[in-house]
């Protein structure tokens, strides 16, 4: 029995940042994918680089009228909430980055209600990370515990707590500055642990998958060091992340990884 053809999947972008940008080349010419519009906080701004059809909108009301099939969110975790409603409400798929948001249960519930209802998902991307499908099979085995560590070069720490923790310009060796539960972390540094919370959802939960902050004036990229152990065995798994080149403090993988969660949907093989 031959298959129904259908048309190009319809997205669109939430946020055009370093990550927004790079996930539009990269999809460029993938086939199925048609990117209708993004989402930016002021439209009258021209993007340089962006096809004139792609229409620029403020409003989570516009998703209605464009009825896209994925929206992918890459504007920070204030997005996460009237975005992701509204694209849950229109029956879309809803893609998370800022997946810091979803330290608030209510939100997340209600997020999985309007999935519910609407008929769409509602997807965590890897973000930064690797290793994230391995950790949420372990689960249903059973893990007993599980440690996220993050390190940093100092320089990426600026604009957080951690300039009241320790002083970033006098470290001489890799210096833990912070030790909490993941929603604890992903509420004090909602950028630069972000990714904390996305172990959570996958493993055993934000309160009692713990993380580690290191500054580390040896350190060149920024590296997550992901252990787990249960019934399934253990876990280990380390990642160090270049970042982009539009925008240091946002590591590539974090685009990579959001792309290809977007271009999953139109692939005939999924590895």
């Amino acid at each position: 029995m031959s298959g129904t053809a259908r048309g190009p999947r319809r997205l669109v972008l939430v946020g055009f940042g370093a990550i927004g940008r790079t996930v539009a080349q990269l999809l460029q010419g993938v086939s199925g994918i048609e990117l209708v519009a993004v989402a930016v906080r002021d439209p009258m701004m021209p993007r340089p680089g962006l096809s004139e059809s792609v229409e620029l909108i403020d409003d989570p009301v516009a998703l209605a009228r464009l009825a896209p099939e994925i929206v992918a969110e890459a504007a920070g975790r204030d997005s996460v909430g009237p975005w992701g409603l509204a694209a849950l409400g229109c029956g879309a798929d809803f893609v998370v980055s800022s997946v810091s948001a979803l330290a608030d249960d209510d939100l997340l519930e209600v997020l999985r209600a309007a999935a519910v209802e609407g008929g769409g998902r509602l997807e965590v991307q890897p973000g930064a990370l690797g290793g994230v499908d391995a950790l949420s099979g372990a689960r249903l085995m059973g893990i007993d515990e599980v440690e996220h560590r993050i390190v940093k070069p100092p320089q990426a720490w600026r604009g957080t707590p951690a300039e009241e923790r320790c002083d970033l310009d006098r470290l001489v060796e890799a210096t833990v500055f912070y030790s909490a539960s993941a929603r604890e972390t992903a509420s004090a540094f909602p950028k630069n642990a972000n990714v904390a919370m996305t172990t959570a959802l996958a493993g055993i939960g934000a309160d009692r998958t713990m993380v580690t902050l290191v500054a580390d004036p040896a350190a060149a990229t920024n590296r997550h060091e992901i252990e787990a152990s249960g019934a399934f065995g253990r876990l280990s798994v380390v990642i160090a992340n270049n970042p982009l080149p539009a925008n240091p403090k946002s590591s590539a993988m974090a685009a990579l990884n959001l792309a290809r969660v977007i271009q999953r949907r139109v692939s005939p093989v999924i590895v």
